[in-house]
Order: C-alpha cells, then sequence, then structure tokens
C-alpha cells in the first residue's frame, strides 16, 4: 500500500494565530490599552452587560467596542446608544468565531481614537471561540442563569481560557434549577484561578466590582509596560 502523507493543517493554523495573537497582544500593551475578549452562548446578556458595565468604566478611561456578528449592527447601535462609547460591527461571514487577524482589523479600524479600554463582543458560541487568541489581555465569559450550571463540565474548553466568569440573570435564580455552590464547583475543576462574579446587568448587582477588577487588570498591564 502506497504510503499518504499527513498534514496537520488544524496545528499549522493555530500555531500562526497564536503568533498573530501574541503580536497585537504586545502592540496594545506598549500603546496602554487592555483589550477584553467577551465570550459566552447566544442570549446570556453580553450586550446588556456592556451597556450597565462601560458607563463605570468611562468615569475614568476611554472605550471603543468591537460587536463580533454574522450578520446585522444591532449590537453596535444598541451600545453605542445606551453607552455613548464608540463601537463598531465585525461581520463574519458566517463564522463562528473571531480570530486574531480578524480582531486587528477591527484595531485598525479603531486607530483614530486613543482608547485605554477595547471590548470585543465575540460570536455567540461556547466551543468555536474559546480555540481561537484573539490576541486579548483578558478573557472573560458570561453563563446566564438560564444555561445551567453544568456548563463547565460540557462546555471545558471555554472554562478554562477564561480569566474572570461571570454568572449573569442572577435577578432569575429563584425561577431555575441553579446553584452557586455547584457551579463553583464545577468551573474550578477547569480552572481553579478564574474570578467569579455573579452579576445582574437589570439590578446592577456587582457591576461596580466588575468593573474594578477590569480597571485593575489596566493598571496592572500599564504597570508591566512602564516597569
Amino acid at each position: 500500500m502506497e504510503n499518504i502523507r499527513v498534514i496537520n493543517v488544524r496545528r499549522s493554523v493555530f500555531d500562526s494565530n497564536d503568533r498573530d495573537a501574541d503580536a497585537l497582544r504586545s502592540e496594545l500593551q506598549k500603546r496602554g490599552a487592555l483589550f477584553i475578549n467577551l465570550m459566552s452562548s447566544p442570549g446570556s446578556g453580553k450586550t446588556t452587560l456592556l451597556t450597565a458595565l462601560i458607563p463605570l468604566l468611562k468615569r475614568k478611561y476611554s472605550v471603543a467596542v468591537m460587536e463580533a456578528d454574522i450578520d446585522s449592527t444591532v449590537d453596535a447601535v444598541t451600545v453605542r446608544e445606551k453607552t455613548g462609547a464608540d463601537s463598531i460591527q465585525l461581520h463574519t461571514g458566517g463564522m463562528c468565531h473571531m480570530d486574531a487577524g480578524m480582531a486587528r482589523m477591527g484595531v485598525e479600524a479603531l486607530r483614530d481614537g486613543d482608547y485605554d479600554i477595547i471590548i470585543l463582543e465575540n460570536v455567540g458560541n461556547l466551543i468555536c471561540t474559546a480555540e481561537f487568541d484573539t490576541g486579548a489581555h483578558l478573557n472573560m465569559m458570561i453563563l446566564s442563569i438560564s444555561e445551567g450550571d453544568d456548563k463547565p463540565l460540557k462546555y471545558p474548553g471555554m472554562f478554562e481560557k477564561c480569566d474572570i466568569v461571570t454568572i449573569s440573570k442572577m435577578d432569575t435564580i429563584d425561577y431555575f434549577d441553579f446553584s452557586l455552590d455547584r457551579v463553583t464547583e464545577n468551573i474550578r475543576k477547569r480552572n481553579p484561578i478564574a474570578r467569579i462574579v455573579p452579576v445582574s446587568a437589570k439590578r446592577g448587582e456587582n457591576i461596580e466590582e466588575l468593573s474594578l477588577i477590569i480597571e485593575g487588570k489596566l493598571e496592572e498591564l500599564r504597570s508591566i509596560k512602564n516597569a
């Protein structure tokens, strides 16, 4: 039987993307800008959380948002109208994730602004978005109460990657079979050091705490840059 040469294209694609991500991350750090990659499944409350969080961040910092979707400009318009933050829409053309090259295109489109914080609201997906390094300094995800507290066990890659896990829609917890203790235990099995922040954008619960965590990350980034 003739030997067939097999090329691991997946590894090549990821290696190339990782190099691009490291370059983008370094460039933004030199500018003193914090890049946040926000991920979750559709309907978890990403845009709603941003409309509550951004006004707090804007008390001290300039903020821009890149909204990634397969189509439409709904989220970019919503963020701009409700927070006044600069926002652009990134259409992925059917792709279920953002990679470093796509993120760079968005960042370059924002060059006219000298932003302290750039937030990417990634495509709603718990699998593909976790596989690609976007060049972010901080990976944050949202798990909504209605999704269930077993998701860290079913989608380990997402939870392993994140620095911050926000548990959203806490105002609905009484209506679902969801345990904060159980979800915390499940997250810890995947990621012992992630910050876990239960929030309710509707009530403003722990949004201030989340903003302070992000502000602390920005100042840490800048202290390393200036060291």
